[in-house]
């Protein structure tokens, strides 16, 4: 028998959590479907800096805005930005007064889940295909063997979504770069060297082609992106489950200082690897009855500018603002939400590529560093 739900959302991340809590504060019922198996079935990533524009602006819309305050990382927003041969360029402290606190990813999405009614989030639904049914109608399949039908379809799947192709035929491309994460646990006790190197906060060391990214995590590891602009099949060739493939890796920084080298070098457990893709910064669609995207289904763009999850979650709110505004009226309120939602997405990739350009290119440190005392 297909089961049917008025509001379907596909994606159970940051952006599809919010819509569905938006939504049931306005009194609205929705139906979250998550591919993952359970909420703990693996680590959601590293911290980020919740925006007073964005992210804020969506966490006051799903009244949620004093817990989240409760959870934000003391020091976090302290910065540190570092030459390749050791020197700080740039050091930013956190004085407790900044608008871009930084939270876990896992807290707050904990945050949000706690938030929703029990069932709400369907655990282990991977959607299999999706088409028009018409009349604004749509049925999706799940791998189970399940299938739905809903008024309202939400891809809030991210980047490889598998509703975008009801409204739109471009798929993310790479931009240039990939990205090598790693984590150095315990890391005050543990890896002392690389814990006063990088501080309290966010820690940047760049030179044009490589850099090394990292955030002082809430447990006191050190999460570490290692970046390279580098050819789209360049990590196919690393055997990432080799021991060896960390001391490869930090040989790709040669000449650097020995602190920066062991940030990847010294990493504890395997590295995870990244390419980093986007979709086109000005993409959008024509209107599609009853179906619309949201967060990096959306406006998938490089990590860049600090813009992916407080863009998704704002987008979740201003769409579940909309549907209780137009109750009865899905055509309408869809209008209004992407009236809004294309020219932010398109402002935020444009900025994020360019920061990506900058990053990783002629005389990367001196720029953003210079961007940064402006």
């Amino acid at each position: 028998m297909t089961a049917h739900h008025p509001i379907a959302i596909v994606g159970g991340g940051l952006g599809g959590l919010t819509l569905a809590r938006v939504l049931h504060t306005r009194g609205v019922q929705a139906a979250v479907f998550e591919l993952e198996a359970g909420r703990l079935t693996r680590t959601q990533g590293g911290m980020l800096d919740i925006h007073a524009e964005s992210g804020q602006t969506a966490l006051r819309a799903a009244r949620l805005y004093e817990p989240f305050r409760a959870i934000v990382h003391p020091g976090g927003e302290a910065m540190r930005l570092v030459a390749p041969d050791g020197t700080v360029r740039l050091e930013e402290a956190d004085e407790g007064d900044g608008d871009r606190p930084e939270v876990d990813r896992g807290e707050l999405r904990d945050l949000l889940l706690d938030s929703l009614p029990d069932g709400t989030v369907r655990w282990g639904a991977r959607v299999t295909g999706a088409r028009g049914l018409g009349g604004g109608r749509h049925e999706v399949a799940f791998a189970d063997g399940s299938v739905i039908t809903t008024d309202l379809l939400v891809g809030a799947d991210g980047a490889w979504s598998r509703i975008r192709p009801l409204v739109s035929a471009d798929v993310p491309a790479y931009t240039g770069v990939s990205f090598v994460e790693c984590d150095l646990l315990d890391a005050d006790a543990r890896h002392p060297g690389c814990a006063d190197l990088v501080g309290g906060g966010f820690f940047i060391a760049v030179d044009g082609h490589r850099g090394v990214l990292a955030h002082r995590e809430t447990d006191g590891s050190l999460h570490v992106y290692a970046a390279l602009r580098a050819d789209e099949d360049w990590l196919d060739g690393i055997d990432f489950t080799d021991a060896a493939a960390k001391a490869a890796l930090a040989e790709l920084y040669t000449g650097w200082d020995p602190r920066l080298r062991a940030l990847i070098s010294d990493a504890d457990g395997a590295p995870v690897p990244r390419r980093i893709n986007a979709l086109p910064v000005r993409h959008r669609w024509e209107r599609v009855p009853g179906v619309t995207l949201l967060g990096d289904a959306a406006h998938l763009m490089s990590p860049f500018a600090g813009e992916g999850a407080n863009l998704a979650m704002l987008d979740g709110a201003e769409l579940g603002t909309a549907v209780a505004d137009h109750a009865g009226d899905i055509e309408t309120a869809l209008a209004v939400y992407e009236g809004r939602l294309f020219p932010r997405g398109e402002s935020a990739a444009v900025l994020s590529a360019a920061q990506l350009d900058l990053m990783f290119g002629p005389d990367a440190l001196d720029r953003v560093v210079a961007q940064f005392t402006a």
